[in-house]
């Protein structure tokens, strides 16, 4: 980080909030990861893993709605 500052001629107070910036992302970063970890989660979950059969209140069609058209032609969307 110092040699990138070095090298765009960032000013002391210029490198300082970039580096308290990166700072304060990190933290940020692992204080999300520590409230995860802490919660005990039994598993990872995804829509991708959801399993349809089991679950039959849930339509498939919903949650993967259809690709659009190969051609490149689109529809406007409909709100209901």
């Amino acid at each position: 980080m110092a040699d990138a500052a070095a090298r765009e001629q960032m000013s002391y107070r210029g490198f300082l909030a970039e580096l308290l910036m990166a700072e304060c992302d990190d933290r940020a970063r692992r204080r999300s990861d520590r409230r995860i970890k802490a919660a005990a989660f039994p598993r990872e979950k995804s829509l991708r893993a959801l399993d349809f059969d089991t679950n039959s209140n849930v339509d498939p069609a919903v949650i993967h709605p259809p690709s659009p058209p190969a051609n490149g032609s689109r529809r406007a969307c409909r709100s209901a």
